[in-house]
């Protein structure tokens, strides 16, 4: 299983976190679901491996 990097690993959070807040702005309840789910994708296109990915779901449920 691969290790699941859940310290901080961003250069700047905080900018990230604005940025896509600002992405969100202006758009419905349905357009904003819509758009994390197409960000979803087009990161997992982006790391691209089956067990990595996996393992980043189960890290998402974990509270």
């Amino acid at each position: 299983m691969t290790d699941v990097v859940t310290a901080p690993n961003l250069d700047k959070p905080d900018e990230f976190y604005a940025r896509l807040l600002a992405a969100h702005e202006g758009l419905s309840k349905a357009e904003s679901d819509a758009f994390n789910a197409r960000l979803i994708l087009l990161m997992a296109n982006r790391i691209g491996d089956l067990n990595e990915l996996d393992a980043l779901m189960e890290a998402a449920k974990r509270k």
